[in-house]
């Protein structure tokens, strides 16, 4: 921990030396990523004695902004910078459009000198003028518009005009003549137009109308192609990142044509992407978006996706999470090219390990866990690092063939313990594991690790898009590091921000700790976001799709969905599939008198609100008889003006029925408890209540209506982000899972089947449950019918 307050303090000091004032160095240090790029671009200019402010401001955006497919060039940028021949933020943007566009091939100085304006000086005068000119041009809009006058306009045509001016001047110029010409800024100026004026304003956005429909409007967010962002396979021969190694060397990582054409020569060119699920546990909605985003650029770009299971773990493997996520990818309707599995490569993977091992990149190491960890925080080396390579060589086969015993031994790969970057700190290649591999059998006792076995795996299987959640950045450096190591192919790496949703918890540990205790109902419980639960829910593949799209495929970290966006995809897709029916939760009895007892009638009911007359099959059958059921919150015994619901002396219409009016109450021994209603209904429909209600009928004389069990699911957690909670499990919601036993439902749903789905009216959209048996059908609520995403949940 001192180790890395003392390297804190140093990069301070050296942010502070080239003039970033003291905030941003102290919002940078906290970056690891930032300050690694900035302090090897602040080394690699020569300029760690410090430089004058508005040199270290564009160094800093050479830190952030460069791009990364042209780090061959960059210090050629930077002697442009510390010399003062770029010394805009436009001629630096420039900069960076020019070196994205030529990558690593060679450029003409001149040429790159052109794009960037490189001796290009404009004068304060002509600044001035051209600003004056301008301000001429416009002076009518913005004598109308005062204060409100759109100022980026007017240094937009500034900058049209000379691209190379100092944008700070032009913008103090432009504020000048703004208050030479309009003086004070006053209270009006900071009013809003007024609504009035807006409605005027209405009738010719209307006339113009015709020609909108000529020019379509500008896509969406969340209907543009996310997958544009990726590099074509035959691309992918600019530099992928950077090393920065402890002794100042780096290394910049990209394929040398001869490996890429041999690449392209087995692919054929196509997109080769894989979804790398371990069999650990049940898939959730973070997986719905790495399949969203991996077998998705596969599709839109005519390529294949692999689905394979990274199953180095022989401990953690089961074959019941790998039959579900096979069917839960097929479900989510992703095709896989093909099924592998890491184990697939085991012998491979141990030859590699061997050539680490004979070209001196791995050792076999003698160091406890906890050992491991001190030397790590210490940042030195293991005692065991230099040792000779044929004494490695040899300990790693007395390691495969059993003759060293479990946690004595480890194989580690030689990177750089003194790295700002933890993860390059002689990551575990191999371990000893006397377990059987339930994919393997016992051929193994040594299993290679996730950060050895992943990278070496994507290049075997020509992996184009190697894509994966930002947590996995910082081991960006260790993959690119092994398979230049081992001179392998190496595929395009990109990362994107994790899923997460409020009122849940995403993280495996957490989702089995409340599994195996059971404060939820097994891994498909409705109330999880795990996938098979949100499919047991009733939510479907494409509304969960939908929502992914809609978010994006962003590198915005931080980031937590509101619960009801998703909730806004799901109702967006039942609305449009989900038959509409007659139930009732809470039923409270209703005697008509004036229906003759013994009557009955058969009546049309909608499964559709735009249901046609003509079309049969939009209708069903609903039994109207003397004796109906309402929801027991539809009736009150003290009316008021807001209240559409029954109320003694009061109407209300039964839907797809009649008016009925309360005639009478009768209540329990309490005198407060209702228990029955007395009304009389009216069949010539003449009156007309504003209160419609859902309601159900005795299908035939002292016969219940068809009872079925509901269970109300809400949200597993009272706080929108528990997983920040020390006592997360104290924030548990105990109203998450409310079961009612007998509720009522029409006739149309005698025959519903497991995965059936409708909206029960005014109640919300609900599904029949794998518990459903003969006697009693069980419904789990999906959603209310209660949207707030589109009124400010977004």
């Amino acid at each position: 921990m001192v180790v890395k307050d003392q390297n804190s303090d140093q990069a301070l000091e050296l942010f502070l030396k080239i003039g970033l004032d003291e905030r941003t160095a102290r919002n940078t240090i906290s970056n690891n990523k930032v300050t690694a790029n900035l302090t090897a671009v602040i080394h690699e200019a020569a300029l760690s004695n410090g430089c004058e402010r508005t040199i270290g401001n564009l160094i800093y955006t050479v830190a952030t902004k460069y791009p990364a497919n042209a780090l061959v060039h960059r210090p050629v940028l930077l002697e442009y910078v510390v010399s003062s021949k770029i010394k805009t933020p436009a001629q630096l943007e420039a900069a960076f459009s020019f070196l994205s566009n030529v990558a690593s091939e060679k450029f003409e100085k001149k040429e790159f000198e052109e794009a960037c304006g490189v001796g290009v000086e404009v004068s304060v005068e002509e600044i001035t003028q051209t600003v004056n000119e301008i301000f001429e041009e416009n002076k009518s809009v913005i004598l109308e518009r005062r204060y409100r006058t759109n100022v980026g306009e007017l240094l937009g045509s500034v900058r049209k005009k000379h691209p190379w001016a100092d944008s700070k001047i032009a913008k103090k110029l432009v504020d000048e003549k703004m208050y030479e010409l309009l003086g004070e800024r006053t209270a009006a100026d900071d009013e809003k137009p007024s609504k009035k004026k807006e409605k005027k304003e209405k009738p010719a956005k209307v006339d113009k109308k015709p020609a909108v429909d000529e020019t379509p409007e500008q896509p969406s967010e969340e209907e543009l192609n996310p997958y544009l962002i990726f590099p074509a396979p035959e691309d992918n021969i600019k530099v992928h990142t950077e090393v920065f190694f402890s002794n100042g060397s780096v290394l910049r990582c990209c394929n040398t044509r001869e490996t890429l054409d041999k690449h392209l020569k087995v692919t054929g060119g196509r997109v080769f992407t894989r979804f790398p699920p371990e069999p650990n546990g049940y898939l959730h909605i973070g997986h719905a978006k790495a399949m969203f985003v991996d077998f998705g650029l596969a599709k839109e770009r005519g390529g294949w996706c692999y689905l394979r299971y990274d199953d180095t773990n022989p401990e953690a493997e089961k074959k019941e999470y790998i039959n579900h996520i096979e069917e839960i990818v097929q479900w989510m309707g992703w095709e896989p090219f093909k099924i592998t599995y890491t184990s697939d490569y085991f012998q491979d993977l141990y030859e590699l390990a061997v050539k680490l091992i004979e070209r001196g990149h791995a050792y076999v190491d003698h160091q406890t866990p906890e050992e491991i960890k001190e030397y790590r925080e210490k940042k030195m080396n293991s005692p065991w690092r230099d040792r000779p390579i044929s004494e490695s060589l040899k300990l790693f086969d007395d390691m495969k063939r059993g003759l060293i015993e479990e946690g004595k031994a480890t194989l580690r790969m030689k990177q750089d313990m003194q790295s700002d970057n933890f993860n390059m700190y002689d990551l575990i290649a191999y371990r000893i594991k006397f377990t059987p591999h339930p994919h393997a059998g016992d051929k193994w006792c040594i299993y290679p690790s996730y950060d050895y076995a992943h990278c070496i795996v994507d290049s075997l299987e020509n992996i184009t898009h190697s894509l994966c959640t930002l947590e996995f950045e910082t081991r960006r450096a260790s993959y690119y590091w092994l398979l230049h190591a081992l001179d392998l192919y190496q595929p395009y790496v990109w990362e994107y921000s994790r899923l997460n949703v409020t009122n849940t918890v995403m993280s495996k540990r957490k989702l089995n700790y409340i599994v195996t205790n059971k404060y939820v109902d097994g891994w498909d419980d409705p109330r999880l976001m795990t996938l098979a639960g949100l499919r047991r829910r009733g939510v479907t593949s494409t509304a969960i799709n939908a929502f992914v799209r809609g978010i994006g495929i962003t590198r915005s970290d931080c980031s937590i969905i509101r619960l009801d966006r998703l909730e806004h995809h799901i109702r967006e897709e039942l609305n449009k599939t989900a038959p509409r029916v007659l139930v009732v939760l809470h039923p409270l009895k209703v005697v008509i008198t004036n229906l003759e007892s013994g009557s009955l009638m058969d009546l049309n009911a909608k499964k559709w609100p735009d249901a046609q007359e003509n079309d049969t099959s939009s209708f069903y059958k609903v039994p109207f008889s003397s004796v109906v059921y309402i929801e027991r919150s539809d009736f009150r015994m003290k009316d008021s003006k807001d209240y559409y619901g029954l109320a003694p002396g009061k109407s209300a219409l039964l839907r797809y029925a009649f008016p009925i009016k309360c005639t009478d109450v009768i209540l329990a021994g309490d005198n407060e408890t209702v228990l029955e209603i007395r009304a009389e209904y009216d069949p010539s429909k003449k009156s007309k209540p504003k209160g419609v209600l859902h309601w159900v009928a005795e299908p035939s004389p002292g016969v219940d209506p068809l009872k079925v069990e509901v269970r109300l699911f809400d949200r597993l957690f009272n706080s929108e982000n528990p997983a920040e909670l020390d006592n997360w499990l104290a924030d548990l919601n105990p109203n998450s899972k409310v079961v009612i036993p007998t509720a009522y439902a029409a006739p149309a749903l005698t025959n519903a089947a497991v995965g059936d789905t409708f909206q029960f009216e005014r109640l919300g959209y609900f599904t029949v449950d794998k518990d459903s048996t003969v006697e009693k059908l069980v419904f789990n609520r999906t959603v209310t019918l209660k949207d707030t995403y589109g009124k400010g949940g977004k």
